[in-house]
């Protein structure tokens, strides 16, 4: 375990600072996250969320909590606006590809749950469906019903803003954002009429007679709303308070919001007493989005088949591509970037297998425990990956210099240094080498024949032999490095 005398420190949405991050029943930490509504295949928007929690959660198990962390599937889809109108998701692209939802929902959960694990991604400990709590919901309806802050209206049931408003409470608290504004940046939609209020937004909704996905309730045929589900599954699992409630900045306004509105008028209580927002993937400063329809999913990143995509990037690069901005700025998409983290990646990737390979000496002539002392104090500053990978890369530079003879390690300090790297490499950034070790192994053998066919050739000074192995395996993406103490490969 690497020294650390740092408290964790997290920028808390709710009071727009950073806090001293204190459990409320240490060791145990519980966690929700917003995850995927799968009508759809995931792209990059959805895999930088996922992998900001996956830091965060990997980080705090590090630090020797017992992390809960609830990760929800929506699967009954929002509504086309993500208001209270329209056309469920789920249900819309079941109709077009005349499937029942359900199948729509579980060929798109496998389909995300095998991109996340393809980038690395921990497996939450809870993963709830929506449609697997509708019990839930309906109770925390009849609870807000009962305790004044919600009404009937034509079979639906709404949440009265208004009067949560006016208790003494703000409907706003989290988003920073007054009810006046609220209503002059809402459009006019159908079934407003039902509402007293039009920032009133659905807990139930009233199902017409061609929506297929519909529930028995005390009100009327129909389905929960979007807001509600999270509320009940993180009430479910974590208790009415928890520790951390996580997901994209998007989802800010107006369901997080709502969220902290339907459990303090139905529990007494904000539900979280952490709120962490990632911020958003941008194309050329728009943000990716399907309602843009500008996003690349992850499999054709994997694939390079989108027109956008100069070729195609392994899991692990995307991976790091995204740990390489701090996960509440911005990030921008593009080729270079992506390219620009595949080299950066394969530099460290190098690194590590290099630290093997090191020679070693009576004394150490350099010290690498600060550095990662340094990273470990990054990741108490609210999560701050890219300060932890420029310090990997002095890392680097510092196994070169020893690779080199320039500089002298210890057998016991190389030991360390191997343990370290991979604690804050592989355990807490969760990258990985993307190479199976019996595929490696065998690339190794390989690349030791070629490597003795070109010494051979060089002995013999057949330099157009040597010459010609050389330039076959740059084209192949394989580079070899002639030095003092004989001849080294990597991929490029």
């Amino acid at each position: 375990m690497i020294k650390n005398n740092n408290d964790l420190s997290v920028y808390n949405t709710l009071t727009r600072k950073k806090e001293i991050f204190k459990a409320l029943n240490p060791p145990r930490v519980g966690m929700y996250v917003c995850g995927p509504t799968v009508y759809g295949d995931a792209h990059l928007g959805h895999a930088r969320s996922a992998l900001t929690f996956d830091t965060v959660y990997r980080f705090l198990q590090y630090l020797g909590y017992k992390v809960r962390y609830v990760r929800n599937i929506t699967d009954v889809g929002h509504l086309e606006n993500d208001s209270d109108n329209g056309e469920d998701k789920i249900e819309k692209k079941a109709k077009l590809e005349q499937l029942e939802p359900m199948e729509v929902a579980q060929y798109y959960t496998k389909r995300y749950l095998d991109a996340m694990d393809a980038m690395n991604v921990l497996r939450p400990n809870i993963q709830p469906h929506a449609t697997g709590h509708i019990m839930e919901q309906i109770e925390i309806v009849e609870q807000l019903l009962k305790n004044g802050y919600a009404y009937e209206s034509n079979g639906s049931v709404y949440f009265d803003v208004n009067k949560y408003n006016n208790d003494t409470h703000k409907y706003g608290i989290l988003s920073n954002r007054v009810i006046e504004e609220m209503i002059s940046n809402t459009r006019e939609l159908d079934g407003q009429e039902e509402k007293r209020h039009p920032a009133d937004f659905a807990l139930w909704k009233k199902a017409s007679p061609e929506h297929i996905m519909r529930w028995k309730s005390p009100w009327s045929i129909g389905f929960p709303g979007w807001h509600l589900e999270c509320t009940a599954m993180s009430k479910k699992y974590l208790g009415e308070r928890f520790d951390i409630h996580g997901g994209g900045l998007d989802l800010l306004f107006p369901h997080h919001e709502s969220e902290i509105a339907q459990s303090v008028c139905a529990f007494g209580s904000e539900p979280a007493k952490y709120w962490l927002h990632n911020n958003m993937i941008t194309v050329d400063g728009q943000k990716m989005g399907k309602s843009l329809n500008n996003f690349i999913t992850l499999n054709e990143f994997f694939s390079g088949s989108h027109p956008k995509l100069n070729k195609a990037y392994s899991p692990m690069t995307i991976r790091f591509f995204i740990l390489q901005a701090h996960y509440r700025s911005t990030l921008d998409f593009s080729n270079d970037a992506l390219s620009a983290a595949e080299k950066g990646m394969k530099k460290l990737l190098e690194t590590q297998k290099n630290i093997d390979r090191l020679p070693v000496s009576k004394t150490s002539s350099i010290d690498t425990a600060p550095i990662f002392e340094k990273c470990i104090e990054a990741m108490c500053d609210d999560f701050n990956t890219p300060v932890v990978i420029a310090n990997l890369f002095e890392i680097s530079h510092m196994v070169n210099q020893i690779m080199n003879k320039k500089e002298s390690i210890s057998e016991k300090d190389r030991a360390e240094l191997k343990e370290n790297f991979a604690i804050v490499f592989n355990h807490i950034l969760g990258m990985r080498n993307e190479q199976t070790d019996d595929s490696l192994k065998t690339m190794e053998k390989l690349m030791d024949i070629i490597i003795e066919m070109r010494n051979k050739a060089r002995a013999e000074k057949d330099w157009a032999t040597s010459d010609k192995i050389r330039d076959e395996l740059t084209k192949a993406g394989i580079s070899i490095k002639d030095g003092k103490d004989g001849v080294s490969w990597d991929l490029m």
